[in-house]
Order: C-alpha cells, then structure tokens, then sequence
C-alpha cells in the first residue's frame, strides 16, 4: 500500500481549510507522511543496503562462494564506503537532496541485486564499498530534509520515528533469513528477494519526495562549516575528547555486529534460535530510536551517553559470558538499544558545543565512529584465525566500549552544563 503523496494531503487540506481542526488533522497526516517515507527510506538504504549483508553471512559461508577472510574484506570495504560517504556529505553541500535520495534508493536495489548476480570478489568487493557511500547519502539527505519538513510543519518531536527505520530494516531481513535457510535458498536469491524488498519500500515512498524551491539550499551536515572564533582551550579541549570517545562506540559494536550470526551458528549448530538474533538487534534499534526522543535534549548528553556505552558493553560480554539463546538474546537486545540513540546524543554534544557551527564537529565525529567501523572486522578476522574464537576480538569490544563511557563520564564530572542548562 502506498503512502499518500505530498499533493494529495495538500489537495485534502485545501479542501478541509475552513476550520482550524481540519487544517490541524492535515497538517498532522502530512507530517506523519514525511516522517514514515523517511523511516522506509532509511529501511531500505541501512537495514537492506547496508547490513543485509549479515544475515546472508551464513548463507554465503555455507554456500562456499566466500570464505571468513573475504567477509571480512566485504564487510570493512562497506565501512570505508559509509566513511567516504558520510564526509562527502560533510563537505559537499548539495543543491539537489532528492535527486539524492531518489538516487540512492535506486542504487541501493541495483547494487543489492548485484550482490546476487555477480560472483567475483573484487566486483563484490567494489559493490559493498559504493553501497556504503549510497546507505550514507541516504541516511543523511533524506534524514535531513525529512527533519526540515517536520520542523516547518510544527512536529519536530516526530523525527525520532525517522530513525526506527535502520532497526526495521534489520528486522525483515533477519526474519526473513530463517525461512530462507529453511527452504533451502543459496545466498544468491536472498540477496535478489532483498533486493526487491528494496525496491518495493522504494516504490511505497517514491511520491513523498518531491522538489520544493525552498530545499534547493539544503545543507546535510548543517549551515556554516568553519570552527566559531574565539574557542576557548577548555572547549577545544572537550572537543577533541568527545571525537575520540565516540569513535569508540563505532569499533565496540561493530564486530558483533557484522559476525553475530556465525557467532551464534558456531554456538549453536543445532538450534533455531540464531535465525532471531539478528531481528531482535533490529527490534532494539527501532525501539531505542523511538524511546530516545523521549529523553529531555537539555540534560547532560555525555551521562546518556556513559549509560549507552555501558549497556553495549554487558551487551557484548554477554556474547561471551553467556553462549546461549538467552545470553545471546539479551546481548542482541542490550547492543540494539542504544545504537541509534548513541549517535542523537553525541550530534545533541557537538550542537551543544558548536551551535550554529556544529557541522563541521559533526563530520569530524562521524569520520572517527567509521574508522572504529572499518578496523573491527580486520581485526576479529585476524585474532580468529590466530585464536580460533571470536572472543578475543570481542573482549577488545568491550575495552574499547567501557573506555568511551569513562571518557565521557569523566568529560561530565571535569565540565560540568553551566547552570542555566
């Protein structure tokens, strides 16, 4: 079923303008349309683009047509693509963000497809790295001008919805690996079916993107992109510590989960319950974005986060302490949860201590959490074939999340919110 189009709500609120109840009710429709077209937008350019690529992991070892080694290379040639995509974003301001997005989505489906057609490691290779850059233009231009139209039709506090979308996305291919295995699919035709999961949520939100003069000026990343003048040591200081600790957060989670699913199979040979894993990380990403928003903006972001990192943390001992459904479940839960709600405090940090100037923070934080990304699975591929476990990566995971919750925690006691916060 598709979403109404802009067109259509505007015609409905021109025809029920007499009363200021009606004018309400559409406006409302129309802000709820915006927020679920991004929400789906982001479903299919993060859950399928991006990390559909973990619940097919399996599938590819079993079918033979990768080895560990090669996943690892596929996996981390994603992360440097979502890099170099993010801070092109960052220092390249658009004047066209729906031909962006449009374009995007369109490749996101092409490439995913690609993934089943083509049977050669450097185009596989190649086509996880541009499918990194598009999941990152995406994520940005549609989350971007999706949050502007919120804020002019008057519900900001919607846009939480727009971020449930990774976590959806993660959901429908973790559930729908489990029936593939069952009925006995190669990888190759999971990544065909998810490419057309693609581009039927594509198509469902096709409409909802449309050209408007006044989005031609639209910045991704925010308005100007040089440091304000007159930063004091103190604030630099913080500035450089935030970069740092967030970068943690990329490297602490990404190895469970880019290998959760084998992790969970080796295990587990003989259960069903891996098939859930991944889906339940997706539940916990869609729920942490939406309980997110409903955290006060003006508290200390940095105790917020302190408290996320933490979580993470148990999240990913568990995998080691607990090797069972239940400790697997619950670490799945634990790791989901504060996944998206890491990176609205630390954007709500930079804004705090940037304001109108935050963009080029931004950037700057974003660039750290991707190379925690891209050097995760070199090394958990490296330490499993010196070990012959995934825990040891994993319990590096964990130093690495519990540093970044010190380091915040301490930047909270050592710079406190100025009263009026």
């Amino acid at each position: 079923m598709k979403l109404p189009t802009q067109n259509e709500s505007v015609r409905t609120s021109s025809v029920t303008s007499g009363t200021p109840n009606a004018q309400h009710h559409a406006g409302r429709a129309l802000a709820w349309q915006i927020c679920l077209s991004g929400m789906l937008a982001l479903a299919a350019a993060m859950g399928v683009g991006r990390f559909a690529f973990t619940p097919l992991l399996p599938m590819m070892l079993h079918d033979g047509t990768l080895n560990l080694n090669t996943a690892g290379m596929l996996a981390t040639a994603n992360y440097i693509g979502y890099f170099l995509g993010a801070m092109l974003c960052a220092l390249h301001r658009s004047k066209a963000p729906i031909t962006m997005i449009k374009g995007g989505l369109v490749a996101t489906v092409l490439l995913t497809w690609g993934m089943g057609l083509l049977h050669n490691d450097i185009l596989w290779i190649s086509l996880r790295l541009i499918s990194g850059m598009v999941s990152a233009f995406v994520f940005v231009y549609s989350s971007g001008w999706c949050l502007h139209k919120l804020t002019q039709l008057g519900y900001p506090e919607l846009g939480g919805v727009i971020f449930c979308g990774p976590g959806i996305g993660i959901m429908l291919t973790g559930l729908s690996s489990g029936p593939m295995v069952a009925h006995g699919w190669s990888a190759d035709s999971g990544w065909l079916a998810f490419g057309a999961l693609a581009l039927l949520l594509a198509l469902m939100i096709w409409r909802t993107y449309r050209n408007d003069p006044a989005d031609q000026d639209l910045s991704p990343a925010g308005a100007s992109k040089n440091k304000p003048a007159g930063e004091t040591a103190t604030v630099k200081r913080e500035v450089h510590l935030q970069v740092i600790a967030y970068g943690m957060a990329g490297f602490g989670y990404i190895i469970t989960a880019t290998f959760l699913p084998v992790i969970a199979r080796q295990a587990l040979p003989d259960s069903f319950w891996p098939d859930f894993f991944w889906p339940i990380f997706g539940f916990g990403v869609a729920l942490g974005a939406f309980g997110a928003t409903r955290l006060s903006a003006d508290g200390d972001q940095r105790r917020l986060l302190t408290i996320s990192y933490l979580m993470q943390a148990v999240g990913v001992s568990l995998s080691i302490l607990l090797p069972n459904a239940f400790g697997f479940a619950l670490s799945c839960l634990l790791l989901g949860l504060p996944f998206t709600a890491i990176t609205l405090f630390a954007m709500r940090e930079a804004r705090r201590l940037r304001h109108e100037h935050a963009s080029s923070l931004m950037g700057l934080m974003t660039a750290s959490y991707g190379l925690g990304q891209i050097a995760g699975p070199p090394l958990a591929t490296a330490l499993v074939h010196r070990s012959g476990s995934f825990s040891p990566s994993l319990c590096v995971a964990v130093v690495a999340l519990l540093f970044g919750a010190a380091m915040y925690y301490r930047l909270s006691r050592r710079h406190p919110y100025p009263i009026s916060q």
